[in-house]
């Protein structure tokens, strides 16, 4: 499979001030100060976690505009207090504040994206119909993580993307399968996480001119293979039609986030894709046969 110009697409993680990734992602000694600067100059896209738990100031957002190389893009999620309330509507003015505040990021800032809670059902069709058509489209695409389990059931999973390709919104799609593979429950990769990654279904579409995919792997890299090779198709498939690609690589062990991410970035490349160049394969050769794993 070859696309036939180099593909608008970034790959990242969820965070970047990760202290395990001390010593190997990052240079040994390095400063909490330097964490985006070194992330940044590795990958090239953060999903932006930290700003669905606490609201980063003007200056913040500045500091990482400053911090970062021009292709670089975030991603921020919308803050938890906007919504995981009852409904998105009375929170609209807060929403398009912080989009107001992320625009300090300038044309490094991506996609933002909604992460619905799970009790947000399609009952509430009507407010989210009302919420993406006020959202400000030409400032910021948006993007639409559903967690609700009838949303991934006809009729509501067609309703959703008629909605969401009619204003040119992507459906976040959250692939958790690699961390429900295990049979032991002494095997689950979750097993000491605070917060469990939803086992939701994959509907692998495409509802907008890019896509950004949340891809929770599994710390071990043999239970990831098949899954990333899938994905591979996918990318593929929708770079060769012309839309950006977000691919963010979660992991319950965090400090093997980088390492699968590179993989799967060989993988593309292995494939044919003509994806940009990952930084930090620039800067440090990958171990041989990824042997972390």
């Amino acid at each position: 499979m070859r696309v036939s110009k180099l593909a608008d697409f970034r790959i990242g993680c969820a965070v970047w001030a990760y202290k395990e990734w001390l010593g190997d992602f990052y240079p040994a000694g390095s400063r909490p100060t330097d964490f985006l600067r070194l992330y940044s100059d590795r990958m090239t896209c953060v999903e932006g976690n930290t700003t669905f738990y606490s609201i980063p100031t003007p200056e913040t957002v500045q500091r990482w505009a400053n911090n970062t190389p021009n292709p670089f893009r975030f991603c921020p999620k919308l803050p938890r207090t906007i919504t995981h309330g009852a409904e998105l509507m009375p929170q609209l003015s807060a929403a398009l504040d912080f989009l107001e505040l992320m625009q300090g990021l300038g044309p490094k800032l991506g996609p933002i994206f909604a992460q619905l809670p799970p009790r947000y059902s399609p009952r509430s069709f009507a407010d989210l119909s009302k919420f993406v058509a006020s959202w400000p489209h030409q400032q910021s695409p948006l993007a639409v993580e559903v967690r609700h389990a009838d949303w991934f059931k006809p009729p509501y999973s067609e309703r959703l993307n008629a909605l969401l390709t009619r204003f040119g919104v992507g459906r976040v799609l959250l692939d958790t399968r690699p961390i429900y593979t295990w049979s032991n429950p002494a095997d689950d990769p979750q097993l000491r996480s605070e917060r469990k990654k939803p086992r939701v279904p994959l509907l692998p579409v495409s509802t907008a001119p890019f896509v950004l995919v949340r891809y929770i792997s599994h710390p071990e890299l043999e239970h990831n293979r098949d899954f990333l090779a899938e994905w591979v198709q996918h990318v593929g498939k929708w770079l060769a039609e012309g839309r950006s690609v977000y691919f963010f690589v979660h992991c319950p062990n965090e400090a093997k986030s980088p390492d699968i991410a590179r993989y799967f970035q060989e993988q593309l490349e292995t494939a044919g894709i003509d994806v940009p160049p990952l930084p930090w394969s620039l800067i440090q050769a990958p171990p041989q046969q990824l042997g972390l794993f």
